[in-house]
């Protein structure tokens, strides 16, 4: 089964970020009018940040917004590279989104566990109504990584051998992550350019493996440098 993907490319990141941070705004807003929530997955990692803060200036009816996350870091629960802490100076101190409405994934309790746990969230949630990814230089996605192997009918993994620090680390499955109405990767830097080509070239990578009714996905010129169609 081939990923449906359409590609948007922008000049600059912040091209991107305009238009990502208004895509999710109109999302939120059909999500409300017809089932009366929204279901927001957000990315880690610094790619969206700038995202967030333009979520964080808007008006939006925020008490209907109900936030997951796509991977969390084993760390403690405050500290600075937890992808929550991110989002949360970011994005989430700024908007009026109830607490009880923010559901971050125990990561501290270690990968096991915390998948555990966050498995039954991610069951209750689905479908979700919107799914922000990033997409790293290995082709790697939330922390799905090139090279591993997990049961496909999990919804949630514990990673223990990330190649990239800290290497224990919890995440939404691809099979998770693709039940959704919409979702969008960001894609930005001339370091993500040889993934991009792998990636369009129909290579298996972690991203590719995500099975979404359309896979939007938002790119910069640094990391597309060129259109083949």
């Amino acid at each position: 089964m081939q990923q449906n993907s359409q590609w948007h490319r922008f000049a600059t990141s912040d091209q991107i970020a305009e238009a990502a941070s208004k895509k999710i705004l109109a999302a939120a807003r059909q999500a409300i009018a017809e089932h009366g929530c929204f279901k927001l997955v957000l990315a880690g990692g610094t790619t969206p940040e700038k995202v967030y803060r333009l979520l964080a200036e808007s008006a939006a009816d925020w008490d209907r917004w109900l936030i997951y996350y796509g991977d969390e870091r084993c760390l403690p629960v405050d500290h600075a590279e937890r992808n929550s802490q991110l989002a949360k100076q970011a994005f989430l101190n700024g908007a009026n989104i109830p607490a009880k409405q923010i559901f971050t994934i125990p990561a501290e309790l270690g990968p096991e566990q915390g998948a555990l746990q966050y498995r039954e969230i991610v069951r209750s949630a689905l479908p979700f109504d919107l799914v922000l990814l990033g997409l790293g230089e290995d082709g790697h996605t939330a922390s799905l990584f090139p090279g591993h192997a997990h049961n496909p009918d999990e919804l949630t993994h514990a990673v223990e051998n990330s190649p990239k620090p800290p290497p224990e680390r919890v995440s939404l499955s691809a099979q998770a992550l693709g039940q959704t109405r919409e979702l969008i990767f960001l894609v930005t830097g001339g370091n993500k350019q040889e993934a991009v080509k792998a990636w369009r070239s129909g290579a298996q990578l972690p991203a590719a493996t995500i099975m979404p009714p359309v896979a939007d996905v938002f790119i910069d010129a640094a990391a597309f440098p060129e259109i083949d169609a």
